[in-house]
């Protein structure tokens, strides 16, 4: 006996009891579709099969869930799906971990019963970001729904009818010249290898064995509590210091730590909102850390472009640093050196190729990989990471506040600049710097903070549809916010594009791995990091300076979709 509630469907109540049923198609908390009917059941008093996913459950209801009609249904399906379907498993970057090759095996699918014509599809490669492989597109329609319902792009879409149905983009062009912002989103939810981020594993690889090249590396707050899971171990296990010693090991000549700059992207933003404030400049203020959120603006909401901070990314400040101070310090040309990064994220990747990303002709970060790059790549070379004794990363840009590691965490950023907010506007700290209002996986958090006699209004958004709501509150009048935090993916970048594919539950793990190193650290706050200090002493003068606004900020501009 199986009790539900209701509104439930057959899926939420047997998975309620304990009973597994396999789905394709299905999004957990999105309507449901039923396209795929992989989920059937039998409904034995009416003798008929029905999808368990938007079937609803009701009383005196009597289901087999792998009766052996059920089964023979189940199997069929998947057969048909690899009737046309690539044999390319040895060398799809998703063997392994395809649903549609575990059903297969789950079900006993053994051999090729059905042969279909098979579709001949264009690889698309114009993204900087991701590569669509349409052939092994089983139109579940994952990515349509993610892209549209939960970020609001709708860059893709179902084109054409009957068997001439494909998904692509508007006029079946390239993502380049689509409304995509790069998220990853559509990866991280596509069952097979159809998108996938464009690998630049093999060219850090070139890059690490040529002895006149000096490579540096940096890795993303989130990383480090997403890599173990990568390589099979518990979800939201920090491994930083094993992290820092693996990429040695790799051959890296230096490892830096992104949270050293997203102590340093604090500095700036709060001294900008501050600056805001005081001399009438446009509010609210909207943060620029997520590559995906600006370019969502540029194309989108190009009115609010002014409304953006002007700090870059950490990932692009440190990027800067690396081939200017640091360039300078070790006798290094800048053309010399391979700047590498470890992000959760595939935008990173675009972010890393726009033409205001660099100098004199180079960019500031030469190559972006995702958490998942990482592992394969350490899986390549042969360095086994949880055999080696953590290691510290490299000064001067491997100190960091607990302030700057929480950015990971959808709230972290808002929560990080409080922080410091607090200390230039009253010349004292917190009482206590946790703010748990902007805490938690919802997608829309708000807070009114008491800064002496200032009350200042924030939000907290992830998700770009969660974004749009907000902007769509701010074209129809309000005005009660003076600083907004927007992440691009569900969660923050503990939930990127980037990050090992996965459940919503484990995006939470990583958060909350993120916020117990806040509740250990010694130092919590951006303002109280001694490298930091330093370096504004010694090179950058202070926050907002000339030499900041020439390295640190920089300028977005309005983007045509077909471009």
């Amino acid at each position: 006996k199986v009790e539900a509630t209701e509104g439930d469907t057959l899926l939420t109540a047997l998975a309620r009891a304990g009973v597994s049923v396999p789905t394709l198609c299905h999004m957990k908390d999105l309507s449901p579709t039923g396209a795929c009917r992989l989920c059937v059941v039998e409904d034995l008093l009416s003798g008929r099969l029905v999808p368990a996913c938007s079937y609803p459950a009701a009383g005196e209801m009597r289901i087999a869930s792998r009766s052996p009609r059920v089964l023979e249904a189940r199997k069929t399906i998947v057969q048909l799906l690899l009737s046309n379907h690539p044999d390319d498993c040895l060398y799809c970057g998703r063997s392994g971990r395809c649903e549609l090759q575990a059903l297969a095996g789950e079900l006993g699918v053994s051999r090729r019963l059905y042969r279909g014509t098979r579709a001949r599809r264009e690889l698309d490669v114009s993204s900087p970001s991701l590569t669509r492989d349409p052939e092994k597109c089983i139109l579940c329609g994952r990515c349509v729904r993610v892209c549209e319902e939960v970020q609001g792009v709708s860059a893709i879409d179902f084109i054409g009818r009957g068997s001439q149905t494909v998904i692509g983009t508007a006029f079946d062009t390239g993502l380049n010249v689509s409304s995509c912002v790069s998220c990853g989103q559509c990866a991280m939810v596509c069952p097979t290898g159809a998108i996938m981020e464009r690998s630049n594993v093999d060219d850090v690889l070139a890059a690490l064995a040529d002895p006149k090249k000096t490579v540096v590396v940096q890795s993303a707050p989130a990383v480090s509590v997403s890599l173990a899971e990568e390589l099979g171990h518990e979800p939201g296990m920090d491994v930083n210091g094993q992290m820092v010693a693996a990429l040695r090991h790799t051959g890296f000549d230096y490892v830096f730590d992104t949270a050293f700059s997203a102590d340093l992207t604090i500095m700036e933003e709060a001294s900008e909102l501050l600056h805001r404030i005081k001399n009438g400049g446009t509010l609210p203020m909207m943060t620029s850390c997520s590559p995906g959120w600006v370019k969502f603006v540029e194309t989108f909401y190009p009115e609010r472009i002014s409304n953006l901070s002007t700090c870059k990314s950490p990932q692009q400040m440190l990027g800067a640093l690396i081939k200017t101070h640091f360039a300078q310090e070790r006798g290094v040309a800048p053309a010399d050196i391979v700047s590498v990064a470890i992000m959760p994220c595939t935008a990173k990747k675009f972010e890393a190729g726009r033409e205001e990303m660099g100098r004199g002709g180079l960019q500031d970060v030469d190559f972006a990989l995702t958490t998942r790059e990482l592992g394969r790549l350490l899986k390549m070379t042969g360095v086994m990471m949880d055999k080696l004794e953590p290691e510290v990363a490299d000064t001067p840009f491997g100190e960091r506040s607990s302030a700057g590691k929480i950015f990971g965490a959808t709230g972290g950023v808002m929560e990080a600049a409080l922080r410091t907010a607090y200390h230039l506007m009253t010349g004292e700290e917190l009482g206590d710097p946790q703010i748990k209002e902007l805490r938690g996986f919802d997608s829309r958090k708000e807070a009114h903070i008491q800064f002496g006699d200032v009350t200042l209004g924030v939000g907290v958004v992830s998700g770009l549809g969660a974004a749009r709501t907000l902007l769509e509150e701010l074209r129809a009048g309000r005005d009660d916010l003076q600083f907004i935090e927007v992440m691009t993916c569900p969660g923050g970048c503990v939930g990127g594009g980037g990050q090992p594919y996965g459940l919503a539950e484990q995006a939470e793990k990583r958060a909350r791995a993120l916020y117990a190193i806040d509740e250990e650290a010694a130092v919590r706050v951006s303002h109280k990091n001694e490298c930091v200090r330093q370096l504004y002493a010694q090179f950058l003068g202070k926050p907002l300076s000339e030499r900041s606004h020439e390295l640190l900020h920089t300028k977005y501009e309005a983007r045509n979709v077909l471009r």
